[in-house]
């Protein structure tokens, strides 16, 4: 099976040179509007394409207010905030997840709960958050919803959508619904994903996204917060350091944050999201070659029912840790990019302490999940 991926992948790629797990593609408009926010010398956090970027996001997603800030944790914590989360609290979450994730909740004096992952989505468990919700919460008098064993609130349920596939969004909401949780969508890696025909990051009251260098869109570093516009007006203002707008007074209302993307970046997520379209479609098709040449070879992850994801990144399953270690040293000691889905965050040192339910599947498919390279060319594109 191993030699046999290695072939499909040169060949996919038409390369025999080292194959990179993702990399970013600029054959747009990238350089003229850099150049362009140069020349105007707004090239910090003013600037015409911050405005433009976050209109074409808010349109291209559904949201009622998109706000750009300086990367996808940064986009997470304000979120966070936003909802309501305040220090001590608790925020349910998954352990198979990228670092951020959890390091958003800790940005904030939160603690993460971890419940376990479905199999078909590699997110959150609708039935595992339940599961806990029924053994470990109880809603007081006023309505909060607090841990049984020391009352701490449980403010929030945060879902990550992994590389670009939806989690149960319909289960997740309706649970959250019923437990006056307010639910936050990590959409950090699925730009362009939508669930029954509906943009991810825009199910929870919040969401969020990533432009990091290796995500399908990139502004080299920034990220996205998406809600509505009551909401958006106040992640604008909090990011924008408290400050009241005015020609020149300096004048800031409360506690802010310096998290406003520069006009610099935000050029570049311009001319990158006039080509998404192509990017996902070109991604798409990488993903059904990649299920068809390794069909009867090795299972390959593949979208949930009743939603299309953007493929970010294509993902293999191992028979066991043994197989999929033979895997990532072969692969990638002959060029081919391939590495190891997340370590569990219950087995970082900062979170093995941190309350969860029973995770197999979690534990499961960190055992077993392997990505393979799923950048696109020119060439795929064209």
């Amino acid at each position: 099976m191993i030699d046999h991926l290695i072939k499909v992948v040169h060949e996919t790629y038409a390369t025999d040179a080292p194959i990179p797990l993702h990399a970013p593609i600029f054959g747009g408009n990238e350089a003229a509007y850099v150049a362009d926010t140069i020349a105007s010398t707004f090239v910090s956090s003013v600037g015409a394409y911050v405005d433009r970027f976050e209109a074409d996001m808010a349109a291209l997603t559904g949201a009622g207010r998109a706000i750009a800030v300086v990367n996808g944790t940064a986009a997470l914590q304000m979120a966070l905030l936003l909802a309501g989360v305040e220090t001590g609290d608790l925020v349910i979450t998954q352990p198979l997840t990228f670092v951020a994730t959890c390091n958003a909740i800790s940005h904030c004096g939160a603690e993460p709960v971890f419940c376990d992952v479905d199999r078909a989505t590699l997110g959150l468990s609708p039935e595992a958050v339940e599961a806990w919700l029924e053994d470990n919460a109880l809603r007081d008098q006023d309505g909060i919803v607090r841990r049984k064993s020391d009352g701490r609130v449980i403010r929030a349920c945060l879902a990550m959508h992994s590389f670009g596939h939806p989690v149960r969004l319909t289960e997740l909401m309706a649970l959250c619904s019923r437990w006056g949780i307010v639910l936050v969508e990590d959409a950090a890696e699925s730009l362009g994903s939508t669930f029954h025909g509906r943009h991810t990051g825009t199910f929870g009251r919040l969401g969020t996204q990533s432009f990091n260098g290796n995500k399908i869109l990139t502004t080299g570093g920034g990220g996205m917060i998406l809600t509505d516009a009551t909401l958006g007006a106040r992640a604008k203002h909090l990011t924008t350091t408290a400050k009241r707008p005015h020609p020149f007074e300096f004048f800031h209302d409360e506690v802010g944050y310096n998290y406003r993307m520069p006009n610099l970046n935000a050029a570049l997520g311009v001319a990158q999201l006039e080509r998404l379209a192509a990017f996902v479609a070109a991604k798409r098709a990488l993903a059904l070659h990649y299920i068809t040449a390794l069909s009867g070879r090795v299972e390959v992850v593949v979208e949930p029912e009743g939603c299309q994801s953007n493929y970010w990144l294509n993902a293999i399953i191992c028979e066991d840790r043994a197989a999929r270690d033979r895997v990532l040293s072969t692969t990638n000691a002959a060029g081919v990019m391939t590495r190891p889905i997340w370590a569990l965050m219950t087995r970082l040192p900062m979170y093995a302490g941190c309350d969860h339910g029973p995770l197999p599947m979690a534990e499961w498919l960190e055992d077993r999940v392997v990505n393979i390279p799923s950048g696109v060319t020119e060439r795929m594109l064209a």
